[in-house]
C-alpha cells in the first residue's frame, strides 16, 4: 500500500535533511531519535507553525519551529507558518514584525504564511452549522459558576436552549451587545467525560474590540482550540506537531474536525521543553521587562531567541540542541549547560583567540622577561588548529602584564609558558609578587607539563594600545531550578544577576565587530556587544560571556569562570580531601590475580615550635591566616577583587614559614585528621598539638555557661543518635533522634557556638560549610543521614510515579482494560531495548542472575537450542563429524601461545586466580575459543595421512567477558554453542567442508527459525584472526536496523598448524602441514529470532523451534455452565491433545480454572505459541474447533475430524509465511548503490547497503569513520558507522571501471560487499 511504501522511506527522509554547519558532521552523534510520522508520504508532508504575536519567541517556540522545519523538509514538504491571531486582545503588529525576524534568525523560510483570521468567515459559518444541528449552544453563565459545573460535570441550564433561542444570544454576540458580551459559544460534547477538555469546551467569546488585521468588522473571536483543528484541516496541513501538554486536548481536536466534516490531521505529539532555574510565559518575561529588571525582550538572562543569539548562541547550536531532544514524548528539566555545551562544538573550531588582563593596577603585576630579544611585533595564527581563521600582530616587550592571580601560585624555579611565545623559568619573585622575572628557555618545547599564562606587553609602539573591555557575565534569574505552578515567581527573582570585569584586551580587538564571537584565552568564550568605539573615547569594548557548557548551576549560565588561581587552590583542595578518604588500591596484572598495594610514602612531621613563646606566636598566625583565608573566599564568592586580601594573606604565610620553618597546614586539617589512617597529620609530633592548646584553652575560657551547658547537650544527643543507627534501629526512630540533634545544633550556634569537635562538623564562621547547607548537603553525619533518608523516600516516590505512568499509558492504548501481563509501557518500534528486555522476560526465556551478563535460560529459550542442537548435531555426524569435550580450563602459556590469534580475545579473557584462600602459582584463563585448547592433542593425534580427515565438535560453553553493554542471547558473558574444529591433508578438502558447514547453518536460519540470512565471505578486516578466510550467514534486524553475524566457517589455513606444529607424513612420506578449519553457531539464534519475528504482543514462535506448538484452552465456561457440559467440554479439549500428539504436534491443553480465558489468551500469545485450539460447548455440540494463529491472528473454524491433519498442515503454512514475511521485509532494507551520497541516507534509514568495494582494510576504517552516526533504534548502544558484514557469494554484476564506493579511495571495485550498523 502507499501507506506502507511511505513508512519505509520514512527513516531514509529523516536522514536526508543537509547539515546546517561546516562542522556539523562531528556533532551528528548528538542527534537524538525522530519517530517516524505516520501515513506520512514523500513529497506530501504538511506541517505548521502557529505562533500568538503577544511577546517574542523563546526557546520552547524556537523548537517547535525548529521540529515542523525539520519534518517538513525530511519529507520534501511545506512548512506553513500561521499567526494565531483569534485574541485581539494579545495580537500585537509589532510582535509580528519581531516574530518573523526571529524565524528568519533561526534560518527558517516558510513555504507559506497565513493567518487565522483569513479563516474567520470560514469559522463562522462552522460555528452556525453547529447550532443549527444542536451540536452547539450559547451560554450566558458567568465564568466561576461555569468553571465549578465543569468541575462537577452538571449540564448548563442553557445547554439545552432551542436553536431559536441560541440564535438570538449568537445575534447579541455578534453585535457586541451588553448582553452579548456576557455571553460565549460552547460546543455540546460530553459533560459526564472524564476528560475536562470535552465538557462543553468554549468555542466563541464576544469580544468587542479593533483586531489589528480585521478592524471592527468582527465583535466574537474563536478560541484556538476550536479554530486551529478547522484551520489545519482548509490550509492542507497533514501532520499538527503539538507540545504532550495538550495531549488531553487532542479528542477535542478530533471532535472539531468530525462535527464540521474535514479531514481531521495526523496530531503528533512530543515534550514541551523546559529548563533550569528558567520562566518561559510570557507573562511573566514581561513582567521582567516590565519591571526594569532586564534591558529588554533582548536581555542576554533572558530565554528568548534574541537574548540567547545577544548571549553568544548560534543558530547552529540552537539547532543542534533542538535537534538533540528529538521528538520525544518524555517530559524532562533540560540544564543550561547542555544546551551551551552544544554551542560550544560549533564555536569552538572557529572562533579567533585573543588575550585579556585585569585592568586594575592591584590585579596584574609587571613582569620581566629575561632574553627577550628579536622582533617586537609578530604574526600569530588567531586559532592554533584553524589556519582559515587568519592572524594577528601580537607585540612582545622586555615587560609584560600578568594576572596577579596567577602569578599568586608561581614560586622561583617554576617553568611556565607564556602563550604564543614560548616556555620561560621563574628565576625571581618577590615575597608580595610584584617583582617577577621569566627568563625565556627556546630550547625548551616541553609545553605539556607547565603553567599556562595569558600575557601583554606592557610598552607597545606609537599608535598601538590596549583596548579598554568590560567582560560582563551573566547568573540566572530565577533562584529554583524548577519553578512550580504554585510558586510566586516574583519571590524567586534573584539578585546581582550581571557582573562587569574592566580588563585590558589586545590590540588586535579593536577591529571586533559587534556579533562576532571570540576566545579570551584561559577567560573563555565572548560575544562582542559593543565594539571599541577608538582611542580616547570613553566607552569602553563590551563583551559578553558566553557560557561553555562545562559547569552546572550558575556558571553554566555565564558567572564568571574560575582563574587560575581558583582553579588550582580548588584542584589541590579535593586531592587534599581526596588524600583522607584514600583507601588501599589493588592492581590488576595483565595475566589476572592482584598485585599488592604499593606502600604509602611516610609523611614528613611538621617543624614547629614545640612550647612556650614560639608556639604561642604560630598559634596566633595559624588563627589569622584562618581568618584571612577566609575573608579572600568570601570576596571570590562574591566576585570581588581579591588582590590586596590575597597579599596580606601570602604575607600572613610567609610569617608562618619563617617562624616555624614549615607551610601553614592546610584549611581543615587540624587534630581530627589524626585519626585518619596513613594521613600526614598522624606522623607530626606532639608538639603540634601544644601549638594549639594555648589558642583552645583561651577559646574554652570565654564561652558562657549556657553555651558550655548546650555542648554538653549536644555532644549527649550526638552519642545518641550514633547508637541508635548502630544498632540498626527503625527509620521512625532514626529520625526522631536526628530531629532532637538539629535542635540541640540550632541552640548552640544561637549562643554563637561552633559545631566543630568530636559531635560536629563546621563552625559559624565557615562559608564552605554554610554554602553545602543551602545546596542541601548536610554538615555532620545526622544530618546527612536524614537527607539520605529523605533521598531515598523522593526516589521511590518517584520511581513509582514512573510506574503507574507506564501502566497507565498502556491501560487507556487497552481501552482502559489492564495489560501487565504482556508488553507495556513501550513498543517494538518506539523502544527496542525495552520492548526486547520484556519480552524474554515475561514469555519465560531467561531469568537475570546476579552476575551481570549472566543469564539463566529457562526451558522456553533452551528447548529451541535443543532442536537446534538435536537437528544441527545429525547433519553433521552424517559427514562424519564426531562430538568429544575438552576441558574448559586453559593454561596462560596455551593461550598466548598465538599472540596474534588471541590478541582480538585478550580484553575478554577471565581469569582464575585463587583456589579457596590461596593464590594460584600461575592463572588459569576461562576459553573463550577452544584452538589453544584443541590443537596441542591435534599434535600429538596426527602422525600420518592415515590419521586425516580428523573431524571433532564439542557443545560447550565459552566465557567472554565482555563489557559492551551486554543483552541477554545477543552479546553475553557466557554463552552455549558448539565449536567444530577438523584438519584435512589438502585445501580443497577443506574447502568443501567450509561450504558444507556454512551451508547447515543457513538451514537452521532459514528452515527452523524463519529467519533470512545472505551467506558470504567477510573481508580481510573482518576475518577471524589468524585464519585464512572467514565465510558467514549474516542476519538482519529491521527494528534495529542492524546487521547481526548468524554463524562462520573459517578456513583457517595452515598458520595454526605451523604454530602447534600439527604435521603428517603424506603417503609419498613427505612431512606436510595440515590444512584446518573451525566452525561454530551459538545461541545468539534465538535473540535474532526474537527481534526479527516478535510483535508487540510478544513474541512469535516460528512452529518448528516452538517448545509447544499448539495450546488448547477450553472457552464458554461459566458459573452456570452445567457438570455434564463441562465433563463433555474437558473431554473433548483432551482428545483434541491427544489426537495431536499422537502425530508429533507437541500440544498442550491449558485447562486452569483460576485464570481466565482472556488472561490465558494474552499468555500464550506472549510467548509466541503458533497455534491456539479454542474449544466451546457449541463447538463440541457441531464436532468443530477453532484455530487461531499467533504470527496473524487469523480465525479459523475446522471440523474435528481430520484435526491432526489439518493443524500439520496448517503448522507448515505458518513456518512459510513467517518466513517469506522475514524476506519481503529483510529485502526492502536491503540497497544497492553505487555512490557515496547515497550511503548515509540508506543507512539511517535503518538499511543494509550493497555497495561496490575495493576491500582494502584502510578504505573499510574511512567507511566506518564517515559513517558514524548515533544509533537511534537502540539508546543503550555506542555510537558507531557502517562494518562491513560480508561480501555476499551471491554477486550483482560488477561493471568494469566500477570505483570503490567511498569518494577518497579512487580505486576499482573488487565486488559488491554488504556494509551497515551491526550488533
Amino acid at each position: 500500500t502507499a501507506f506502507a511504501e511511505a513508512q519505509r522511506s520514512v527513516a531514509a527522509a529523516l536522514a536526508a535533511v543537509p547539515s546546517q554547519t561546516a562542522n556539523s558532521k562531528e556533532r551528528k552523534a548528538d542527534r537524538a531519535k525522530y519517530e517516524d510520522l505516520p501515513g506520512a508520504e514523500m513529497g506530501k508532508v504538511v506541517t505548521r507553525f502557529p505562533p500568538e504575536a503577544s511577546g517574542f519567541l523563546h526557546v520552547g517556540h524556537a523548537k517547535a519551529a525548529l521540529l515542523n522545519n525539520y519534518y517538513a523538509r525530511a519529507f520534501k514538504g511545506k512548512i506553513i507558518f500561521r499567526f494565531d491571531d483569534t485574541n485581539p486582545a494579545k495580537e500585537n503588529a509589532e510582535y509580528e514584525k519581531v516574530i518573523l525576524d526571529d524565524v528568519a534568525r533561526l534560518e527558517i523560510k516558510p513555504d507559506e504564511f497565513t493567518r487565522t483570521s483569513d479563516h474567520f468567515d470560514y469559522l463562522i459559518e462552522c460555528a452556525e452549522r453547529l447550532i443549527r444541528e444542536g451540536r452547539a449552544f450559547v451560554d450566558d453563565t458567568g465564568v466561576e459558576e461555569m468553571r465549578a459545573e465543569r468541575e462537577a460535570m452538571q449540564n448548563s441550564r442553557r445547554r439545552d436552549a432551542t436553536v431559536a433561542e441560541n440564535f438570538a444570544l449568537w445575534e447579541e454576540m455578534k453585535q457586541g451587545s451588553e448582553r452579548g458580551v456576557r455571553c460565549c459559544l460552547r460546543l455540546k460534547v460530553d459533560m459526564q467525560s472524564k476528560n475536562g477538555c470535552m465538557r462543553d469546551p468554549v468555542a466563541y467569546r464576544c469580544k468587542p474590540e479593533v483586531h489589528p488585521h480585521t478592524g471592527d468588522r468582527w465583535k466574537v473571536y474563536p478560541t484556538y482550540d476550536f479554530a486551529c483543528p478547522i484551520v489545519d484541516s482548509r490550509e492542507g496541513v497533514t501532520h499538527a506537531l503539538r507540545t504532550s501538554e495538550y495531549i488531553d486536548r487532542n479528542v477535542q481536536y478530533q471532535w472539531v474536525c468530525d462535527a464540521v466534516g474535514l479531514r481531521c490531521p495526523v496530531i503528533h505529539d512530543y515534550s514541551r521543553l523546559n529548563l533550569v532555574y528558567t520562566v518561559l510565559s510570557k507573562r511573566k518575561l514581561a513582567w521582567f521587562v516590565e519591571q526594569g529588571l532586564v534591558d529588554g525582550w533582548d536581555d542576554p538572562r533572558f530565554p528568548t531567541v534574541r537574548g540567547m543569539l545577544r548571549r553568544g548562541m548560534t543558530v547552529a547550536g540552537l539547532q543542534d540542541f533542538i535537534l538533540a531532544q528529538g521528538s520525544s514524548r518524555n517530559t524532562n528539566v533540560q540544564e543550561w549547560d547542555k544546551i551551551w555545551n552544544f554551542n560550544k562544538k560549533v564555536i569552538d573550531p572557529v572562533v579567533p583567540r585573543f588575550f585579556a588582563i585585569a585592568a586594575d593596577a592591584d590585579a596584574h603585576v609587571v613582569a620581566t622577561v629575561a632574553g627577550a630579544v628579536g622582533e617586537r611585533a609578530v604574526s600569530v595564527p588567531l586559532h592554533p588548529k584553524n589556519p582559515d581563521v587568519g592572524e594577528k600582530t601580537l607585540y612582545r616587550g622586555a615587560q609584560v602584564l600578568l594576572e596577579r592571580e596567577d602569578v599568586a601560585l608561581l614560586k622561583e624555579g617554576d617553568m611556565v609558558t607564556l602563550v604564543n611565545w614560548g616556555n620561560a623559568r621563574v628565576t625571581a619573585l618577590a615575597p608580595d609578587g610584584r617583582n617577577v622575572t621569566l627568563t625565556l628557555t627556546p630550547d625548551n618545547t616541553d609545553f605539556k607539563n607547565t603553567t599556562k599564562l595569558s600575557w601583554l606587553a606592557r610598552d607597545l609602539p606609537a599608535g598601538v594600545a590596549h583596548v579598554p573591555v568590560d567582560l560582563v557575565h551573566y547568573t540566572y534569574l530565577i533562584t529554583k531550578a524548577k519553578v512550580e505552578e504554585s510558586d510566586n515567581f516574583q519571590e524567586l527573582v534573584a539578585k546581582d544577576t550581571k557582573q562587569v570585569t574592566r580588563a585590558l584586551g589586545d590590540p588586535a580587538l579593536r577591529t571586533l565587530k559587534a556579533g562576532e564571537r571570540i576566545q579570551l584565552l584561559r577567560r573563555g568564550y565572548f560575544i562582542c556587544d559593543r565594539p571599541y568605539a577608538g582611542d580616547g573615547q570613553a566607552e569602553p569594548m563590551v563583551l559578553i560571556g558566553i557560557p561553555d557548557g562545562k559547569a552546572a548551576g550558575a556558571e553554566a549560565m555565564g558567572a564568571a569562570p574560575q582563574s587560575n588561581a581558583e582553579k588550582k587552590e580548588a584542584k589541590k583542595a579535593k586531592e587534599e580531601g581526596g588524600a583522607k578518604k584514600e583507601k588501599s588500591k589493588v592492581k590488576f596484572n595483565k595475566g589476572g590475580g592482584a598485585a599488592a598495594p604499593a606502600p604509602a610514602p611516610a609523611p614528613a612531621p611538621a617543624a614547629v615550635p614545640a612550647s612556650g613563646a614560639g608556639a604561642a606566636e604560630s598559634s596566633a598566625l595559624l588563627a589569622r591566616i584562618g581568618e584571612q583565608g577566609e575573608v579572600v573566599r568570601s570576596l571570590k564568592a562574591e566576585k570581588k577583587d581579591i588582590g590586596e586580601a590575597l597579599n596580606v594573606l601570602k604575607a600572613l604565610k610567609a610569617s608562618y614559614k619563617e617562624l616555624t620553618g614549615a607551610d601553614p597546614p592546610a584549611p581543615g586539617r587540624g587534630a581530627s585528621d589524626k585519626k585518619k589512617k596513613g594521613g600526614a597529620a598522624a606522623a607530626a609530633p606532639a608538639a603540634a598539638a601544644a601549638t594549639a592548646a594555648p589558642a583552645a584553652e583561651a577559646a574554652e575560657a570565654a564561652k558562657s555557661p549556657e553555651l558550655v551547658a548546650a555542648e554538653a547537650k549536644r555532644q549527649a544527643q550526638a552519642d545518641k543518635v550514633r547508637e541508635v543507627k548502630a544498632a540498626k534501629a527503625d527509620k521512625a526512630a532514626v529520625d526522631a533522634e536526628v530531629k532532637k540533634l538539629l535542635a540541640c545544633n540550632a541552640e548552640v550556634e544561637a549562643l554563637g557556638g561552633s559545631l566543630g569537635g568530636a559531635g560536629g562538623g563546621r563552625t559559624p564562621s565557615s562559608r564552605k560549610s554554610r554554602d553545602k547547607e543551602k545546596a542541601g548537603q548536610p554538615a555532620d553525619e545526622a544530618s546527612k543521614a536524614a537527607k539520605a533518608a529523605k533521598d531515598g523516600a523522593v526516589k521511590k516516590a518517584n520511581e513509582e510515579k514512573k510506574k503507574k505512568q507506564k501502566e497507565l499509558m498502556e491501560q487507556q492504548k487497552a481501552g482502559g482494560r489492564s495489560a501487565m501481563l504482556g508488553v507495556y509501557g513501550c513498543t517494538k518500534e518506539s523502544d527496542l531495548s525495552d520492548w526486547y528486555a520484556q519480552v524474554i522476560t515475561k514469555a519465560g526465556m531467561i531469568e537475570y542472575y546476579d552476575v551481570s551478563g549472566c543469564y539463566i535460560l529457562l526451558p522456553w529459550s533452551y528447548g529451541i537450542w535443543d532442536t537446534i542442537k538435536d537437528f544441527f548435531d545429525r547433519a553433521i555426524k552424517s559427514l562424519g563429524v564426531r562430538n568429544c569435550y575438552f576441558p574448559m580450563f586453559v593454561s596462560q602459556a596455551a593461550l598466548e601461545r598465538e599472540k596474534d590469534h588471541i590478541a582480538d580475545f585478550a580484553p575478554e579473557v577471565a581469569w582464575v586466580t585463587r583456589s579457596g584462600n590461596s593464590d594460584l602459582d600461575r592463572p588459569i584463563a576461562i576459553r573463550p575459543t577452544s584452538e589453544t585448547v584443541m590443537y596441542p592433542a591435534y599434535s600429538k593425534w596426527i602422525r600420518s595421512h592415515r590419521d586425516l580427515p580428523l573431524r571433532l565438535n564439542q557443545w560447550c560453553n565459552v566465557v567472554r567477558w565482555e563489557f559492551k553493554n551486554p543483552q541477554p542471547f545477543l552479546r553475553t558473558r557466557e554463552f552455549l554453542w558448539q565449536e567444530g574444529h577438523s584438519a584435512f591433508p589438502t585445501l580443497d578438502e577443506a574447502k568443501v567442508e567450509v561450504l558444507q558447514i556454512l551451508d547447515l547453518y543457513r538451514r537452521v536460519y532459514e528452515e527452523l527459525l524463519a529467519v533470512p540470512v545472505v551467506p558470504g565471505r567477510k573481508t580481510e578486516k573482518e576475518k577471524f584472526a589468524g585464519g585464512l578466510y572467514t565465510t558467514t550467514v549474516e542476519g538482519f534486524v529491521p527494528a534495529a536496523g542492524r546487521g547481526i553475524q548468524g554463524a562462520t566457517s573459517h578456513g583457517l589455513g595452515q598458520s595454526f598448524a605451523h604454530m602447534f606444529d600439527i604435521q603428517f607424513e603424506s603417503e609419498n612420506g613427505e612431512k606436510k602441514h595440515v590444512w584446518q578449519n573451525s566452525w561454530g553457531i551459538t545461541t545468539r539464534t534465538i535473540g535474532v529470532m526474537v527481534m526479527v519475528h516478535g510483535d508487540d504482543k510478544g513474541l512469535v514462535l516460528p512452529p518448528r523451534v516452538a517448545v509447544m506448538q499448539v495450546v488448547v484452552i477450553p472457552v464458554g465456561l461459566t458459573a452456570k455452565t452445567a457438570p455434564e457440559v463441562r465433563d463433555a467440554l474437558l473431554a473433548a479439549s483432551k482428545q483434541a491433545v491427544d489426537s495431536l500428539a499422537a502425530v508429533g504436534v507437541r500440544t498442550e491443553l491449558d485447562a486452569r480454572a483460576e485464570k481466565a480465558v482472556g488472561f490465558k489468551f494474552n499468555e500464550w500469545e506472549l510467548k509466541g505459541v503458533p497455534i491456539r485450539v479454542e474449544v466451546g460447548p457449541r463447538d463440541v455440540e457441531a464436532k468443530q474447533v477453532v484455530l487461531a494463529r499467533r504470527d496473524t491472528g487469523e480465525k479459523v473454524t475446522v471440523a474435528v475430524e481430520g484435526l491432526a491433519g489439518t493443524v500439520s498442515a496448517l503448522l507448515e503454512q505458518i513456518q512459510r509465511d513467517m518466513f517469506a514475511r522475514a524476506v519481503v521485509e529483510r529485502d526492502a532494507r536491503k540497497k544497492q548503490i553505487a555512490a557515496w551520497d547515497e550511503f548515509q541516507p540508506a543507512l539511517d534509514a535503518k538499511c543494509m547497503i550493497l555497495a561496490p568495494f575495493c576491500e582494502r582494510e584502510e578504505c573499510e576504517d574511512n567507511i566506518k569513520r564517515d559513517s558514524t552516526q548515533t544509533e537511534a533504534a537502540d539508546p543503550t548502544a555506542p555510537a558507531m558507522g557502517a562494518k562491513s558484514l560480508c561480501i555476499p557469494f551471491d554477486q550483482p554484476a560488477l561493471a568494469a571501471g566500477t570505483k570503490c564506493v567511498h569518494p577518497d579511495c579512487g580505486l576499482d571495485a573488487k565486488s559488491f560487499t554488504l556494509f551497515g550498523r551491526s550488533y
